[in-house]
């Protein structure tokens, strides 16, 4: 349970982050879903129907994604996310619609719904992955204060100065000293040094 708990404090953020991405990502899901089957339904091919339907679910992600899922990570100006992250749509939208087309014109499965739907939703499969990956490194990346580079999130501090339960997780037993070990005064008066080696001390 130590072992789970740590690696959960660890990648804590990156946990919460994909979480309330995959719950927009679903809102997304059904968009394009609903989206793609009125369009085909009504004559619109199938690539064009699904690039209609996902740009409206982009839409959609853009704001639950910018005021929700990252809004604690570092923002910029809305023109400049929003450049940015329309364009990684873009390269997300092009392999589902790849996937799509292979299905359509390679596989001749056009009109095979069972083969439409997993083409349809392999491809936002794939493409999920690639979205959130960039999101994270290209529109809303760490603030400079936090350089882990693991997605963990520091705990409130603790009573008196004390550090947060996150940190002394993530602390090594070989720098959790005893307030003797630290340098508190003995008995006798005199303050411990600690040497280089763990537990070998020198009276001053």
């Amino acid at each position: 349970m130590a072992v789970l708990r740590a690696l959960y404090v660890r990648f804590r953020q990156i946990i919460h982050e994909f979480a309330k991405f995959g719950i927009i990502g679903v809102i997304g899901l059904i968009i394009t879903n609903v989206g793609y089957a009125l369009l085909h339904s009504h004559d619109v091919g199938p690539v064009t129907s699904t690039t209609i339907a996902t740009i409206v679910a982009t839409i959609v992600a853009y704001i639950g994604n910018r005021y929700w899922s990252f809004a604690h990570r570092e923002r910029t100006s809305v023109p400049r996310e929003g450049l940015v992250f329309f364009v990684l749509n873009g390269i997300g939208l092009l392999i589902q619609d790849a996937v799509v087309a292979f299905n359509s014109y390679v596989l001749h499965l056009e009109h095979h719904k069972v083969a439409e739907f997993l083409a349809l939703n392999t491809g936002i499969a794939i493409a999920t992955l690639f979205r959130f990956w960039s999101y994270r490194k290209f529109v809303w990346r760490l603030s400079p204060t936090d350089d882990s580079g693991t997605g963990a999130v520091p705990g409130p501090p603790g009573p008196s100065g004390q550090p947060s339960a996150a940190a002394q997780v993530a602390q090594p037993d070989a720098e959790r000293l005893s307030p003797a070990e630290a340098g508190a005064p003995h008995v006798n008066g005199h303050t411990p040094v600690r040497s280089a080696r763990r537990g070998s001390f020198s009276p001053n």
